[in-house]
C-alpha cells in the first residue's frame, strides 16, 4: 500500500506542479502579439499534451525511486524536472526567449541522460520518457524559431 502512496505522490508532485506552473505563467497578450512559425500549434493543445506527459515523468520517477540502487537516475530525474518547471517562468513570464531555449536545450539533454542511464535498470521507465523526448524535441524547435522570428 505504501508503493501506491508514493506514486501518488510523485504524480501529485509532477502533476501538481507543471499544471500550478502552467496556471502561473500563462501566455498572455505578450506571447499571443510574438510571431510564430507555422508549425506553431494551437494553444489548446498544450494543456492536454503535458497532462499526459507529467504523468508519464511521474510514473517514471516513482518506478526509478523503487527500482534503482543508485542515487544518479534520481538526480537526473530532479533536474529535469526542475529544467522543465523553470522553463515556463523564464519563457511567459521574463519574456526571455533565449534564456527559455538554452534551458530546453539542457532540459533535452538531461531527459536523453536519464533515459540512457534508466534503460539498463528499468527498459519502462526508459520507454515512458520516449514521447517526453519527442514532445521537447518539438518544442525545442518551437522555441528556435520563435526566438529567431522575434
Amino acid at each position: 500500500m505504501k508503493r501506491w502512496y508514493c506514486l501518488i505522490g510523485f504524480i501529485v508532485l509532477t502533476l501538481g506542479g507543471g499544471l500550478l506552473i502552467g496556471f502561473l505563467t500563462a501566455p498572455g497578450l505578450w506571447y499571443a502579439a510574438l510571431a510564430k512559425p507555422t508549425f506553431n500549434p494551437p494553444n489548446w493543445l498544450f494543456a492536454p499534451v503535458w497532462s499526459i506527459l507529467y504523468v508519464l515523468i511521474a510514473i517514471a520517477g516513482w518506478r526509478t525511486f523503487e527500482r534503482t540502487d543508485s542515487a544518479w537516475p534520481m538526480r537526473l530525474w530532479w533536474l529535469q524536472l526542475a529544467l522543465n518547471f523553470l522553463w515556463s517562468p523564464v519563457f511567459f513570464s521574463a519574456h526571455a526567449i533565449g534564456a527559455a531555449l538554452a534551458i530546453i536545450l539542457l532540459l533535452l539533454v538531461a531527459i536523453l541522460i536519464f533515459v540512457a542511464t534508466i534503460w539498463r535498470q528499468d527498459r519502462v521507465a526508459a520507454w515512458l520518457f520516449v514521447p517526453y523526448v519527442a514532445w521537447v524535441l518539438f518544442a525545442s524547435a518551437l522555441n528556435a524559431a520563435i526566438w529567431h522570428l522575434n
